[in-house]
């Protein structure tokens, strides 16, 4: 069936909220696709140019970008950002845009705080596509919805249950739940909740596609009857001095056996990686038959290089 063509091109992904529900599902449509059948797309980004900027470092990330990019005709440059050379420090954000809007077709940031990918967007008249931030992991996301509908046929059907700190990840996919009208259940310790501003514009969205949001301290709560179980690292890239502190408190928010069985019997187990084995997730739980780690990583590819081709096609 022929892709319906998107009015995507030259605009930003800085957030899921950055696309409309019919756009994420135009993309995981064109995703499928490009997964499907890759030789018909080698030649579709022929000549374009991303440039691929990380202030904070990757193997997923980087890898899914520049190959995807390649795969699709294109080419990539790579650049790693010091606190000598960061973006909007060595120089502002204005003339770091007006130079690379000359130079490449679009650029992907890999960063800390959000503002370093607005303030780009805002000043450069070329896509940008975040890569990750202290507030948003918008890419993962999509490939992480991606990855449940391989499972599951309908995703306003479906619940995903997080269990461990509300962070960029849980906020991007929080988010995408509320456009998809999924159910999300989030369950971290009390004094790790998610942005607020977050949960407010994931309940407001929610209010117009018939989604639920539920956060609780409570990890059984979030699990019953969950179609996918979601957990992440206790301390992120940035908070390395508090991880024996957070490795005491999450505890209790370990993804085990025993956690699991009250999730469906068919449930997936996601998990965005890099894994601290037996910490977050337990061996026989990310190495299970119910674990699809590797295939949701590998989606990043496929759902970065959908973006990327709707973002810079000509």
């Amino acid at each position: 069936m022929p892709i319906t063509k998107l009015q995507l091109k030259g605009r930003d992904f800085l957030s899921v909220l950055d696309f409309s529900t019919e756009e994420i599902y135009k993309i995981f449509s064109l995703t499928k696709a490009m997964k499907k059948n890759p030789k018909a797309y080698r030649k579709k980004l022929d000549g374009k140019m991303m440039m691929l900027i990380f202030e904070k470092p990757s193997l997923r990330t980087h890898v899914t970008f520049d190959v995807g990019i390649k795969q699709l005709g294109g080419d990539s440059l790579f650049y790693a950002s010091s606190e000598k050379n960061r973006i909007g420090v060595r120089e502002s954000f204005y003339d770091v845009a007006k130079n690379l809007e000359r130079m490449v077709n679009g650029i992907m940031i890999r960063t800390f705080a959000h503002n370093v990918c607005t303030q780009l967007a805002e000043h450069a008249n070329i896509p940008i596509i975040n890569g990750l931030t202290d507030l948003e992991h918008p890419c993962q996301a999509m490939a992480d919805y991606f990855t449940i509908s391989e499972f599951k046929k309908d995703l306003s059907k479906t619940k995903l249950a997080f269990v461990g700190d509300g962070n960029n990840v849980a906020h991007s996919l929080m988010l995408l739940a509320a456009r998809l009208g999924s159910t999300f259940a989030l369950a971290m310790p009390k004094g790790y909740e998610p942005n607020a501003d977050i949960v407010s514009k994931a309940k407001e969205t929610a209010k117009k596609t018939g989604a639920k949001i539920i956060i609780t301290n409570d990890a059984i709560e979030a699990v019953i009857n969950a179609d996918a179980i979601y957990t992440d690292v206790w301390a992120s890239m940035g908070q390395e001095s508090e991880s024996a502190e957070r490795k005491k408190i999450f505890q209790p928010y370990q993804v085990n056996a025993k956690l699991v069985k009250n999730a469906k019997s068919d449930y997936l187990f996601m998990h965005c990686l890099p894994a601290h084995r037996n910490d977050e997730v337990t061996d026989d739980v990310i190495d299970s038959k119910n674990s699809v780690v590797f295939q949701e990583a590998e989606n990043r590819l496929h759902v970065q290089k959908a973006i990327m081709f709707e973002l810079l096609r000509d």
